[in-house]
């Protein structure tokens, strides 16, 4: 296991800090927190931080033209970051009542990726879906509770995700041209016996630019950086027990950022974990890659 620098990006804790998002233009860091209802942003060189409240738990972000696309519960909205007005663009697709959007990602094409969590968790009924200039497209359903860890390889070829309940991890043939998605192979797969050799659960993930997959292990307290072959690279340990998603940022693509989560967990853990909510950062060797723009 590599011991790296870990610093507190922001110390204020979240109750679920998720979707972290490096908009390169702004050279900024965004991100969401789920059940705080909020949209938050950082300015890592001035340490300016602005937050923008949400009707709905907002779960997922791209950047676009005029302000940042948000996934709510409620559907999509564009969120103007100057003028603080939430304009909505597709409604839900799914009831409400059970079901929220969770995970999502921008592909090369423009095309912004969400999939769901089912929250009764008594059946594998959430979804994935894709919006593409305006409109909500349904990519499959099914076969999945919690919808986790998008990410799609340099080469645009791959897409990467996981099923947080069931602590898998698969990856589908990719067509970037027309968004379409195929050949579904298993990836990796995680201990989920509690009580013996457990480290975590695969949540929000980001690829690098060599095409790594780095996952956030919600309750294992670390990252895993996994090679396309599915070799674990590195395991870095985190000073909190439910990381949530990763973003690489800063100029040059090589802090990667990393939100976490400090709802629902017990007094012991946050006592043993202060730094829980919060988003940390540390340095890594390989850059990143710069996320693409929603397109409208």
């Amino acid at each position: 296991m590599t011991t790296q620098p870990i610093e507190v990006a922001y110390a204020g804790a979240m109750q679920v800090g998720e979707c972290p998002l490096w908009h390169p233009e702004e050279q900024a860091l965004y991100w969401v927190d789920i059940e705080g209802r909020a949209v938050h942003r950082l300015d890592p060189a001035s340490g300016a931080h602005r937050e923008w409240r949400m009707d709905s738990e907002p779960s997922a972000l791209a950047h676009t033209a005029g302000g940042l696309l948000v996934a709510l519960r409620s559907g999509f909205a564009l969120l103007d970051t100057a003028g603080g007005a939430l304009t909505p663009i597709a409604p839900a697709p799914y009831d409400t009542a059970t079901t929220r959007f969770n995970d999502g990602r921008t592909d090369g094409a423009g095309r912004f990726w969400v999939g769901t969590i089912y929250e009764p968790r008594d059946l594998q009924a959430a979804q994935m879906f894709c919006l593409e200039k305006g409109r909500t497209r349904l990519v499959w359903s099914g076969g999945m509770t919690v919808s986790n860890g998008l990410g799609f390889s340099p080469d645009q070829r791959t897409l990467y995700h996981a099923d947080t309940t069931t602590h898998r991890i698969d990856r589908y043939h990719f067509d970037a041209t027309n968004g379409a998605v195929s050949d579904e192979t298993p990836f990796m797969r995680f201990s989920s016996d509690k009580a013996n050799n457990y480290g975590g659960r695969p949540d929000g993930a980001a690829v690098d630019s060599a095409g790594n997959y780095w996952c956030a292990m919600f309750e294992g307290g670390r990252i895993l950086c996994i090679s396309p072959d599915g070799v674990v690279l590195d395991e870095i340990a985190l000073p909190v027990r439910c990381p949530t998603m990763l973003a690489f940022g800063g100029a040059d693509l090589r802090t990667l950022y990393i939100t976490s989560a400090s709802y629902k967990r017990s007094a012991e853990e946050l006592a043993a974990h202060p730094l829980s909510g919060c988003v940390l950062s540390l340095r890594v060797a390989v850059a990143g890659r710069a996320e693409p723009a929603y397109l409208a």
